[in-house]
């Protein structure tokens, strides 16, 4: 029996993301061959509607590009996305880079101009606050 790896749907290759689409990764993909791959999408499981204007962090709340704050979405989001993860005994996640949900070591500024700041999405802090190690598509080292 494989262990189980929470993964941020996006990743493979469901149209969950802000625009519709979605990030598919063939290395996280890969994975399943080591692991059980169990998708997680905080934004949708908060109820975000698919397509939706992007959003970012800006000091502790979510805003949307428009100025929508979505913060209780993305918190909502978050604790689904752990329940789903404990409950599935994942111990460790990949999820999408700069992401403001699942971003890990890294995610946009809140100013929508594509600017990095070290700070972790609401989904990835949460993750890590319960011993949750995070990966992002761009970190699979670890994990092969």
């Amino acid at each position: 029996m494989k262990p189980k790896i929470a993964v941020s749907a996006c990743l493979m290759g469901i149209n969950c993301k802000y625009n519709g689409g979605n990030n598919y990764n063939q290395k996280v993909i890969d994975l399943s061959e080591k692991y059980e791959l169990v998708p997680i999408c905080p934004e949708q499981s908060g109820g975000l509607k698919i397509p939706r204007l992007p959003a970012e962090i800006k000091s502790d709340r979510v805003f949307l590009k428009d100025g929508t704050d979505v913060t209780e979405q993305f918190l909502k989001g978050a604790e689904i996305s752990l329940k789903t993860a404990l409950d599935n005994n994942c111990h460790k996640a990949v999820l999408k880079a700069r992401s403001p949900s699942c971003g890990s070591n890294g995610i946009y500024n809140g100013n929508f101009d594509k600017t990095v700041i070290m700070r972790d999405g609401i989904t990835a802090e949460l993750f890590k606050r319960n011993n949750i190690t995070v990966y992002t598509e761009e970190e699979l080292k670890g994990l092969l």
